[in-house]
């Protein structure tokens, strides 16, 4: 089976798409959330676990994977497939983001981005060539251009230089040949400017590349202004092709993301949340160590069934409060699962044009999720 985006309907009252994502090791439906392996591994859960949450897709880091265990060490173990039990497509990074928000920069330039490993210390040079051949060796389904992720806010000529840097580059990891099975996809840059995003989205449009993601945002910007830059870009990414946005976020990030028409995400924050005793619920949020949950017998969620959604609110409680590593495995699989499920009823209300509706109907039962994933 050959990459292909099928779009089957589009809500009548808004951007929202109903669509499917047909890869060689199978069909994802859209729109999706993809949870987050960083190291080859969705923290505290095993891959059989992954499964059981409704995931169809998992995400892949780059630049953790290449400085331990390295790529060639993950090629030789069969890739990240075999390396990690997982058999559905996998999405990896181009390590771009991580390299600009988590280590000193030692030099940036046309050719790359020199850093020091936060495991060793030794020099790493990542150029977008470099970023190409590490995703190969990985292996995975979908592989991104690196980009270059400036800080928000920066200066406007900052954010002008960095979005015409990723455009080169991104053509350049073009020239790269591509491996059999694996598609790449090209990222927006532009910060909040709205002609920014509009000319990198065109740009990169007329390179022809089989999917889009939106890159740069939920760093710190409010909300309306993240909003006000999606809806400000997706129109001018083609409609037969899927559009992926990076690094978000809440429950309701990803319902108004969706109305604006885009299909794919990504977030550490359910797996964060969940090690640090907070769960996402049909009826909002709930912090499992306040006092109020210690003789609650009630399930984090009556509206969704898992293999483990038979342990109590109380229960959870105490294996937070006692420090055993059950606690945050079962809190992180139920965000997991819960975010599976809020994607699930999503696909359901764009099919019967009620998306709107059901956007507000969620909204109303929540009790205001954070935007910032908790340390």
């Amino acid at each position: 089976m050959n990459f292909r985006y099928e779009l089957i309907h589009q809500d009548k009252y808004c951007d929202a798409r109903l669509g499917r994502l047909h890869t060689p090791r199978g069909v994802v439906e859209l729109p999706t959330f993809m949870p987050v392996g960083t190291r080859g591994s969705v923290k505290g859960l095993t891959i059989e676990m992954v499964r059981q949450t409704g995931a169809q897709i998992i995400l892949g880091n780059t630049y953790h994977l290449a400085l331990r265990p390295g790529e060639e060490t993950v090629a030789a173990l069969g890739g990240l497939h075999e390396f990690t039990g997982w058999t559905g497509p996998i999405l990896t990074d181009s390590g771009g983001f991580q390299v600009f928000s988590l280590d000193k920069l030692n030099k940036i330039d046309e050719q790359g981005v020199i850093f020091r490993s936060a495991i060793d210390g030794r020099l790493v040079h990542l150029t977008p060539e470099r970023s190409m051949e590490i995703q190969q060796h990985l292996g995975s389904d979908i592989a991104m251009v690196l980009d270059h992720v400036p800080p928000l806010p920066s200066p406007p000529q900052v954010i002008a230089e960095a979005c015409q840097r990723s455009l080169r580059w991104a053509a350049r990891c073009l020239q790269v040949p591509g491996r059999a099975g694996q598609v790449l996809f090209g990222i927006v840059q532009g910060g909040l400017d709205l002609e920014l995003r509009k000319m990198c989205a065109q740009e990169l449009v007329a390179m022809d590349f089989p999917g889009y993601a939106i890159g740069g945002l939920s760093v710190g910007e409010a909300p309306v202004d993240m909003y006000r830059t999606i809806a400000g870009t997706t129109p001018y990414l083609p409609a037969e092709k899927p559009r992926y946005l990076m690094g978000v976020g809440t429950p309701t990030d990803l319902l108004e993301s969706i109305k604006l028409g885009i299909d794919m995400f990504d977030c550490v924050m359910p797996t964060r949340n969940g090690r640090n005793a907070m769960v996402f619920t049909h009826q909002g949020t709930l912090r499992l160590k306040n006092q109020k949950h210690s003789r609650d017998r009630s399930p984090l969620d009556e509206n969704l069934k898992t293999p483990y959604s038979h342990y109590s609110r109380g229960y959870l409680r105490h294996l937070f409060l006692a420090g055993e590593m059950l606690g945050p495995i079962l809190a992180s699989f139920h965000n997991l699962a819960y975010y599976a499920d809020l994607m699930r009823m999503a696909r359901e209300a764009i099919a019967a044009d009620c998306f709107l509706d059901f956007m507000a109907q969620q909204k109303s039962q929540w009790a205001g999720p954070p935007r910032v994933a908790l340390d």
